[in-house]
């Protein structure tokens, strides 16, 4: 349904005041790649010289008033670093695959955010606000430009953790609940319980009939929404029987395609298959796709200790993955459309956590994004000469959220909804956009 059609239902069913000045919009859907638990970015993407230099020393200046956890001394990052590209970025040992994409990234290296607990940190990073439920992300996304394929979903997330916000982090919250994200397993190549469990011409006359019983609901009692999300969400799952089945196979791929992206690898698979159907669903038009890396609900990014034992792991489990989906990406000339956003709620401290840990660190982290309407192969902001906080052109959640809705041709200032008589938006009272970095 086109953009202005959708606000205009939108707001006839609810009562909402949503309005979203028209803007040329650079790209047409995001995929968005969540290292769930903070990976580390001095260890990453972040590189730190002084920080070797001074391994063992005390900061030389005050921790953050509210810490997560206790700290001690400078830890140097146990990677080496080299240069890559044209750019001469530097890039751990971490990611030797991603490196070979580097001219087409760009660095945000000044992220900060309002709370260094993983909850907070997730619904900030997800909703915008870390203390009240508000709609997500890709919940405003869909809210805002409808979707460009009526048989799938606008918004999914695949594999989500159900953990530090859980469902709010894809929830619509106020919004009209079609506009929620459609949880999709990250291990299911098919999805065999679409099939019919009766004929579709039978479906659809039961569709019929409670579409009808749905409209005499609404001429007695008036718009209701909760009732018209379900009856999209009827309509939704019926076709869905129809194109989910095709887009989610995965066995239709090729076998250079399944080595591209890892899946043939018993390291790589899980999250090659994500990133792989990502690419299938952002092919068929679905706006806003969610890949979250995690080995399992209790082995994250989030390395209190053991540092040099699960960041490698980690990184090896997403590095093939995530270079094959943006050679794939490139290849079909999908790129130029499409914007891929790489990085976790926070990222880590530079001082020592026990002998072998990084704490929580919200104040200055690193995330890089990729395709239309960016400049590849920029470095933006900057950490101080440690990586503890955003010193330089610091970047917040709000400003980067900003960034994302005016790429997709969104003023963030106007995509607004009204409910108990206040006009939301993504950014809440903030934000700007970050047009250092738009080409």
């Amino acid at each position: 349904m086109p953009a202005l059609a959708q606000l205009m239902m939108n707001e006839e069913v609810s009562g909402s005041s949503a309005t979203s000045s028209p803007l040329p919009a650079k790209i047409k859907r995001v995929i968005f790649l969540f290292m769930y638990g903070g990976p580390s970015s001095i260890d990453t993407f972040d590189y730190k010289p002084q920080l070797a230099r001074d391994h063992g020393k005390p900061l030389p200046f005050e921790k953050p008033r509210v810490q997560f956890r206790d700290t001690k001394n400078l830890f140097r990052s146990p990677w080496k670093f080299r240069q890559y590209g044209d750019s001469g970025t530097w890039v751990s040992e971490l990611f030797p695959h991603v490196t070979r994409h580097v001219d087409r990234l760009t660095f945000v290296h000044s992220l900060y955010g309002s709370n260094a607990a993983h909850g907070g940190a997730l619904l900030k990073i997800h909703t915008g606000s870390d203390t009240f439920v508000r709609p997500s992300m890709g919940a405003w996304i869909s809210y805002g430009l409808g979707t460009e394929n009526s048989n799938l979903p606008a918004f999914v997330t695949i594999d989500p953790t159900l953990n530090h916000g859980g469902v709010q982090n894809f929830g619509a919250s106020f919004l009209p609940a079609q506009h929620q994200g459609v949880r999709v397993h990250g291990k299911v190549a098919t999805i065999n319980d679409l099939v019919p469990s009766s004929p579709v011409a039978v479906q659809a006359k039961k569709l019929a009939l409670l579409r009808r019983l749905n409209r005499q609901q609404f001429a007695d009692a008036g718009p209701e929404l909760s009732l018209d999300a379900r009856i999209k969400s009827f309509e939704l799952a019926f076709r869905l029987q129809r194109e989910a089945p095709e887009a989610i196979d995965l066995g239709s791929e090729s076998q250079t395609t399944h080595a591209l992206y890892g899946t043939d690898s018993e390291r790589t698979a899980a999250f090659g298959r994500q990133c792989l159907l990502a690419r299938r669903l952002a092919e068929r038009g679905v706006r806003f796709i969610q890949c979250t890396h995690r080995e399992g609900e209790s082995i994250t990014w989030d390395d209190h200790s053991n540092l040099v034992k699960h960041h490698p792991k980690l990184a090896e489990a997403v590095d093939k993955p995530i270079a094959g989906l943006l050679t794939d990406l490139q290849q079909r000339g999908l790129l130029e459309d499409t914007l891929v956003m790489w990085g976790g709620e926070f990222g880590r401290t530079p001082t020592a956590e026990g002998n072998d840990g990084r704490d929580h660190n919200p104040h200055g982290f690193t995330w890089w994004l990729a395709g239309g309407g960016l400049k590849p192969g920029v470095h933006f902001g900057a950490t101080d000469e440690y990586g503890y906080y955003a010193v330089q052109d610091r970047v917040h959640i709000h400003d980067l959220h900003a960034t994302l809705l005016y790429l997709m041709g969104l003023d963030h200032e106007q995509l607004t909804y009204r409910y108990s008589g206040r006009d939301f938006r993504l950014t809440d009272v903030h934000g700007r956009v970050v047009r250092e970095i738009l080409s």
